[in-house]
């Protein structure tokens, strides 16, 4: 049986040899592997007496007549290795048997146990284009590639600036943003510029500088902090749509049209850059690509986008399509009869009228040199407002993750893979605890903390299937089990259970689609979209007030890992509000890890901590759940994690005790 290994820098030139013998490669080589076909080889590290100052060899077990593939990833530039986990995807030619394998943070990876033949392997990352590299092996037991990524024009940049900014400014920076939701321009001014002087080339303070001074109507400095915020920024389409929408009221239309180009390319979408390129196409003459943009916008925005019938029934009508025109103005007022411009539009369409009856049809060609009556485009839009929902995410809806593109999902493999984890997870726990620390805000409009508040408790779960088919997942807390004893009197559990979602006796209660490869975290992930089937019963989640308990049904999107089909986060919401207790929003946030448990000599992924954030009541809600100190008992019911510090004792719930989720499987909310 060969080896393959990788030694310390000291160890100069690799060398390699023939089955039996180990291969040891120079620092440059080192790589992960997924064994193929024997998934699951894990590496082994050696280390020699003579070497124990250098790093540890990763040594590779390949069989005879098979090899290994190893790849060496590199973005645009062959000199620079990709900062961000790539996919490999090898297919045998012979029976288009597919392998997975991802890099690793040394942007390497490797295929091991490779039978003899002709092979395509697809690399990936997001944000880059994928491309493909033929591998023939035959005799050589080892084989190198470098590959170099292309970067995908229309992907998100994620090569923003997100360094954190220093305590001071990012003081003066919320200050400033509560000033501005509050419409106290004078205030805002004060704090974002202490914090500009702290940090200038921040794309952010930039952005809310223009914000700022485009409503205060000072077009000019908008639109020089807006064009900072672009030069970093540059896919930041918001900024982009302000931006242009400045130039267009100093009517300086050429810089209008080419920023919001940028803008259509990078929100293609979004309806305000396509009515105000459309805007801007118009000043300019350019009829027939104001008519096509404005239509665009119309079909985008719908009822949000009729302000584009203004320039979309005056650029038909230069062009001498008069009744096509008066019919996008009367549309636009049909829509909007009472919008302060409805007068100015009316006036319009009487004088185009009178025109068109006296002009022969002929003279109504393109009037490229007419003045015509008009109304500005600009004043029948909403002045650009700052969101009041930022205590929360966005929707699963409304974000548009980034995926690499050209890349096909193997559906059937992540949903075959991903079930068969969280069924092992449901077959080897019976019961296990962690200590809980819990940390509750009340949030005012702007996600301002208004109260803040710390708890810890003994959590224990259970998972059960009291019969075939339904799994009970049993969450509870050792002490404070009254609803007094939480902030605000919410209880919240069930994160352990989101991910049984996923479960094959579960998942048939879902739509499930996998949307593509994205990334959590440097490391390459399948997204996996879910919804609730409305001819499904809910028995993921639901909220109980007093006696009453309320089935809610979820939507959400899971990260899941490219190489191993581990779930890494879920992101979950109420498909629909409730207000009939008064619920119009929840949004949760759980991710999971790997919990080693040594004396068993086991895994399992459980939920490291769950952020949930709910509007309750008119009250706005954050609270973070954190897990650690884990005890499986079904395993050793004396094992405990070792850590320092501290931390209560865990002791499992009595059996006359309830339990918080009985009757649910999932998340389970009680509300006072």
């Amino acid at each position: 049986m060969g080896r393959y290994g990788r030694r310390g820098k000291n160890r100069g030139r690799g060398t390699f040899r023939l089955s039996g013998a180990l291969v040891a490669l120079g620092r440059t080589l080192a790589c992960c592997v997924l064994a193929a076909p024997a998934l699951g080889q894990s590496p082994s590290t050696d280390r020699i007496p003579s070497t124990l100052n250098v790093e540890p060899s990763v040594v590779y077990r390949t069989d005879p007549g098979t090899c290994v593939l190893l790849f060496k990833v590199f973005a645009e530039k062959s000199s620079v290795p990709i900062d961000r986990q790539a996919l490999l995807k090898l297919v045998n030619l012979k029976d288009q048997k597919v392998v997975w394998q991802t890099t690793e943070e040394n942007s390497q990876g490797a295929f091991t146990n490779v039978p003899f033949g002709n092979y395509d392997v697809e690399i990936s990352a997001v944000g880059y284009l994928s491309t493909h590299q033929a591998a023939q092996t035959s005799n050589a037991q080892l084989q190198q590639f470098e590959i170099v990524l292309r970067r995908d024009p229309a992907a998100i940049n994620l090569d923003v600036d997100d360094r954190a900014l220093p305590s001071k400014a990012r003081k003066e920076m919320k200050h400033g943003v509560s000033a501005l939701k509050s419409r106290n321009l004078k205030d805002a001014e004060k704090h974002l510029a202490e914090a500009y002087k702290i940090a200038p080339s921040n794309a952010g303070l930039n952005f809310l500088l223009g914000y700022l001074y485009f409503q205060q109507r000072d077009y000019e400095k908008a639109s020089n902090y807006l064009g900072n915020a672009t030069k970093q920024r540059s896919n930041d389409g918001s900024s982009l749509t302000l931006l242009g929408r400045a130039y267009l009221e100093r009517k300086d239309y050429p810089q209008a049209q080419s920023v919001l180009e940028q803008a259509v390319a990078t929100d293609p979408e979004s309806w305000l850059p396509h009515n105000l390129l459309a805007d801007a196409y118009f000043h300019q003459k350019n009829y027939h690509k104001a008519r096509d943009e404005a239509q665009v916008a119309i079909d985008k925005g719908r009822a949000e986008g009729n302000p584009a019938r203004l320039i979309l029934g005056q650029a038909l009508i230069n062009l001498g399509k008069d009744e096509q025109g008066i019919q996008a103005l009367e549309a636009f007022l049909q829509q909007s009869p009472s919008q302060p411009m409805a007068g100015q539009v009316r006036s319009l369409i009487a004088e185009v009228r009178e025109n068109s009856s006296a002009a022969p049809s002929a003279d109504r060609e393109v009037r490229t040199g007419t003045k015509l009556p008009g109304v500005d485009p600009l004043q029948a839009l909403a002045a650009p407002g700052l969101s009041e929902k930022s205590w929360q995410p966005p929707g699963i809806d409304q974000v548009k993750v980034a995926l690499a593109s050209g890349v096909a999902c193997p559906s059937e493999k992540v949903a075959e893979e991903t079930g068969r984890h969280v069924g092992e997870l449901a077959d080897d726990v019976a019961r296990f605890s962690a200590i809980e620390d819990l940390f509750h805000q009340n949030l005012d409009r702007f996600g301002n903390p208004t109260r803040t508040e710390t708890r810890k408790y003994n959590y224990v779960a259970s998972i059960s299937e009291p019969e075939p088919g339904f799994l009970a997942v049993d969450e509870s807390r050792a002490d404070k089990m009254e609803l007094e004893g939480y902030p605000d009197k919410i209880a919240s559990t069930g994160f352990a259970a989101l991910a049984l979602v996923f479960h094959p006796h579960m998942r048939d209660n879902f739509d499930i689609k996998c949307e593509g490869l994205g990334d959590w975290r440097g490391q390459a992930s399948w997204i996996v979209y879910f919804k609730q089937r409305d001819d499904k019963p809910d028995r993921m989640h639901s909220y109980k007030v007093g006696r009453l308990v309320y089935p809610v049904k979820l939507k959400g999107r899971a990260w899941i890992t490219a190489d191993k089909f581990q779930i890494v986060r879920i992101e979950s919401e109420m498909v629909r509000p409730m207000p009939e207790i008064k619920l119009l929003s929840e949004h949760q946030v759980v991710e999971y890890g790997p919990i080693r448990f040594d004396k068993k000599n086991m895994s399992l992924w459980l939920p490291k901590s769950a952020e949930i954030y709910f509007d309750f009541r008119q009250h706005h809600y954050y609270r973070r759940h954190s897990f650690d100190h884990y005890m499986l008992f079904s395993v050793d019911s004396d094992e405990k994690r070792k850590e320092p510090g501290a931390k209560p004792t865990v002791k499992p719930p009595a059996a006359t005790e309830p339990a918080i989720t009985e009757l649910a499987p999932g998340p389970s909310h009680q509300l006072k």
